[in-house]
């Protein structure tokens, strides 16, 4: 059917447009669900439907604070998992001692930051209440 449509479509129209023309147009077009901004320019001309998507920008800052969270606590589960293959591997007192050492320090630097996960969580969840 796609076909059918474009073989007929054979007549040309050329438009000049300023910049911010063209921007407001691209702008518009880049906020529907048309995939080509001659589909885009053809809906509007003959009063077809446009649909346009609805960015909700702090939900969208949201997400990406939400992507770096989940970052870094994978980095912290993996480093818990590599400390308890460590721990299970270990099989004299000596370096036993220097794991609880080190594991001590690991333990201090994780506390810390999911001590900063939960303050940022509490910051954006306020903001977000806020809105």
């Amino acid at each position: 059917m796609m076909e059918r449509e474009n073989s007929n479509r054979t007549r040309k129209i050329t438009l000049r447009l300023t910049p911010e023309e063209y921007a407001k147009t691209e702008q518009k077009w880049k906020a529907s669900t048309c995939r080509k901004l001659s589909d885009y320019l053809r809906k509007h001309l003959f009063d077809k439907s446009i649909t346009t998507t609805y960015r909700n920008q702090s939900l969208d800052d949201f997400m990406e604070e939400t992507v770096v969270l989940r970052k870094e606590l994978n980095a912290i589960g993996n480093n818990l998992n590599q400390a308890v293959k460590k721990l299970h591997s270990l099989q004299q007192i000596p370096e036993f001692r220097v794991w609880i050492i080190s594991f001590e320090i690991d333990r201090k630097i994780i506390n810390d930051k999911i001590d900063g996960i939960k303050s940022h969580t509490c910051k954006i969840t306020d903001k977000w209440l806020q809105s």
